[in-house]
């Protein structure tokens, strides 16, 4: 991750995969309402996503104070008037921001997360998304998996295994378990998305 002269950090898988990322959201977001991104991190998605995705109003969030700066001054860089100010949000508090506020949420987007967080972060998430969406509120997962606790390229293997070096508590998540996580919340696996690099979108609704 680099910066430029200002708050604003580059990450550059951003620009790789923002354009496959958006046709999924295009077909399975609501056309309308709140939409709340989870972990925004530099900022870019959101600066990418909110004018494609007009009339939803789009709400980052992000844990980081350095990172909030960074979205901070991308929305100042490339400002769309349905993007909101970055909110503070870790995901493992019980009750977050968007509640605090009474901001009504239709969806919840989360990329590349959950595989760099402790497992705590994925419980955390999917109890937020029980909380908060309402019936066929749709959460929006994108990021590697393995199947059946398989990986599925040798590349992810090494991925994983960089990230469990860095910090023991991180690495590839399990879809079933992911999944099952979701459920114990009130949520449904809808649909996985193959997507370039060994990513996968996955969809959920709440029930």
């Amino acid at each position: 991750m680099t910066s430029f002269n200002d708050a604003r950090q580059y990450a550059p898988a951003t620009e790789r995969n923002r354009e496959f990322i958006l046709e999924v959201l295009e077909r399975v977001l609501p056309t309308t309402g709140n939409i709340l991104e989870i972990a925004s991190g530099t900022g870019e998605h959101a600066i990418f996503f909110s004018p494609h995705l007009q009339p939803r109003q789009w709400f980052p969030s992000e844990r980081n104070p350095i990172l909030r700066e960074s979205i901070a001054a991308w929305q100042k860089h490339s400002p769309s008037n349905n993007l909101h100010p970055p909110l503070n949000i870790d995901v493992r508090e019980s009750v977050w921001a968007v509640e605090k506020e009474s901001i009504e949420i239709a969806a919840i987007v989360n990329i590349n997360m959950i595989h760099i967080s402790p497992w705590s972060t994925c419980l955390g998430l999917m109890a937020g998304a029980g909380r908060l969406l309402p019936q066929n509120g749709v959460l929006y997962l994108y990021g590697p998996y393995k199947l059946g606790e398989e990986h599925t390229a040798p590349s992810n293997i090494a991925f994983d295994q960089s990230l469990r070096f860095q910090n023991p508590e991180w690495g590839v998540r399990n879809l079933e378990d992911v999944v099952a996580a979701a459920e114990n919340e009130g949520l449904t696996f809808v649909e996985k998305v193959e997507m370039p690099a060994n990513n996968l979108s996955v969809v959920f609704h709440k029930d």
